[in-house]
């Protein structure tokens, strides 16, 4: 990976929310950057509940199934297998800077909060939080029990973006797309990754 090369790693976990992850995946690759995506076993089968993608174990099976379905540059896109433990986003001396986790599980947190590191995603997250980097976790669930706020607050105390997959209604969406977009902007602002998905606050009707 070339150093001035745009970077970034992206997971999927097994909670509900599959279309925000796959519409950041697509405004990722339309920005330019080069994407490592990793995909818990769970996430495929969320992927095909909620999106009707089904995606296989073989990462290259999965990234031609993924490229086919955005419609983006292969070249972009690497898909890492779940134990691809020589895959650079293991490694701190070659893991992109910045992560999201899109959508994040309560138990994706709690491992995270605790430094399980018993796959790629884990580690991955290890390595940004060790290597002083941006990680975003994009929770969904509810309610919160005092467990899950207790591992979100253990992260975000250590620097962690924690960031509900909670939309907001004031820019009157007309769609779920509309939704989906209004979160996918929330994280892209974060990563301060150029968006023109949904106007910020206060700036869509001046003149």
């Amino acid at each position: 990976m070339n150093n001035k090369q745009k970077a970034i790693t992206l997971a999927f976990t097994g909670a509900s929310g599959a279309p925000y992850g796959l519409r950041l995946l697509e405004c990722l690759i339309a920005a330019d950057y080069q994407v490592f995506l990793l995909i818990s076993s769970a996430a495929r089968v969320v992927l095909a509940t909620e999106h009707g993608l089904k995606l296989s174990a073989n990462p290259e099976s999965a990234k031609q199934a993924l490229v086919e379905h955005l419609k983006c540059d292969a070249n972009k896109l690497i898909v890492c297998g779940k134990d691809d433990w020589f895959s650079p986003v293991a490694s701190g001396s070659a893991a992109p800077k910045q992560m999201v986790v899109c959508p994040c599980s309560a138990g994706s947190v709690a491992a995270i909060a605790h430094g399980m590191s018993d796959n790629l995603i884990e580690r991955a997250a290890d390595v940004v939080m060790k290597e002083r980097g941006q990680l975003l976790l994009v929770v969904r669930e509810t309610p919160f029990s005092t467990l899950h706020l207790e591992n979100m607050h253990k992260l975000s105390q250590m620097g962690v973006t924690i960031m509900p997959a909670a939309p907001g209604f004031y820019h009157q969406p007309k769609s779920i797309e509309d939704l989906i977009d209004f979160m996918v902007a929330r994280i892209l602002d974060h990563l301060g990754v150029e968006q023109g998905l949904v106007p910020r606050w206060g700036y869509d009707h001046r003149g």
